[in-house]
C-alpha cells in the first residue's frame, strides 16, 4: 500500500512562491488501478512525482508498506526506485541508439530479469528486437516504453498522460496492453490523465482541482480500452 498524509509542495521563491499540493492525504491499495485526474495546472503531475519519489513534498509523509520514503536518502530513494517503481511517461524517452531488445534489457538489468523478452512479446513487440526508435511508429515507442518500465518487475508502475501523443487507435492498443499485463504480473498502476474517459478503466479515481482533492470515487466497473469514449 502507498500513503501519502498531509503532503504539501511548494514551487519558486520569494514572492513568486506558490503551492502546487495542499494537504493531500491518500490510500493506494496493492494491485488497484488509480487513476489521478485532473485540468491542466491541478497539481495531478506533481502529485504522481511527489508518490513515486521523483519530487520530495515540502511537508507530510508518504509511506510505502509502512516504510517512510520521505525520510529516506538520496541512495535509499535510488534503490527503492530500482528495486520497486517503473515509469511511463507521454514522452518516450528512449535511447536512440539503442535497438527495441537492448531498449528494454536497460531496464531489465535494474533488478537482474533474465527473462526480459516475455514483456517484449507480450506488447507485441517480439518480431522487432533489432529495430531502433527512428524505425518505430509512435505507438511502438510507446509500447517499447511499456515493456522497459514492466521488465524491471515492478511492484508499481507509475504513467504520465501515456497516450497523450497518440491516436485513439494507437492509444487504445497502448492501454489495453497495460491493463491486460497488470492482469498477469499484478502490479499497481498510478495514471496521471485529464481524460475523463480513460478513467472509466480504474478501479479508483482521485479528482484534483487547484491543489487539493475535490473527490474520491471507485468505479462499480471497469471499462477496458475500446468500451470508453476516446
Amino acid at each position: 500500500m502507498i500513503e501519502a498524509k498531509e503532503i504539501t509542495k511548494f514551487y519558486g521563491k520569494g514572492e513568486s512562491r506558490f503551492q502546487v499540493l495542499k494537504n493531500i492525504s491518500i490510500k493506494i491499495n496493492d494491485g488497484d488501478f488509480t487513476v489521478i485526474l485532473g485540468a491542466s495546472g491541478s497539481g495531478k503531475s506533481t502529485l504522481l512525482n511527489t508518490l513515486s519519489s521523483l519530487e520530495r513534498p515540502d511537508s507530510g509523509s508518504i509511506f510505502y508498506d509502512e516504510r517512510d520514503i520521505t525520510t529516506f536518502s538520496e541512495s535509499e530513494l535510488t534503490k527503492l526506485r530500482r528495486d520497486n517503481i517503473g515509469f511511463i511517461f507521454q514522452q518516450y524517452y528512449l535511447l536512440p541508439n539503442m535497438n527495441v531488445d537492448k531498449n528494454v534489457k536497460m531496464g531489465a538489468d535494474l533488478s537482474g530479469n533474465k527473462n526480459y523478452r516475455s514483456v517484449i512479446e507480450a506488447v507485441g513487440l517480439g518480431g522487432k528486437l533489432r529495430k531502433y526508435p527512428s524505425e518505430l511508429s509512435g505507438g511502438e515507442q510507446q509500447r517499447v516504453s511499456v515493456a522497459r518500465a514492466l521488465a524491471k518487475n515492478p511492484k508499481v508502475l507509475f504513467l504520465d498522460e501515456p497516450t497523450g501523443a497518440l491516436d485513439e487507435e494507437t492509444g487504445r492498443q497502448v492501454l489495453d496492453y497495460i491493463c491486460a499485463l497488470q492482469n498477469e504480473y499484478g502490479f499497481t498502476i498510478v495514471m496521471v490523465t485529464h481524460n475523463l474517459n480513460i478513467a472509466e478503466m480504474a478501479d479508483t479515481v482521485i479528482k484534483m482541482n487547484s491543489g487539493k482533492i475535490s473527490e474520491i470515487y471507485a468505479n462499480e466497473t471497469r471499462k477496458t480500452a475500446y468500451e470508453i469514449g476516446w
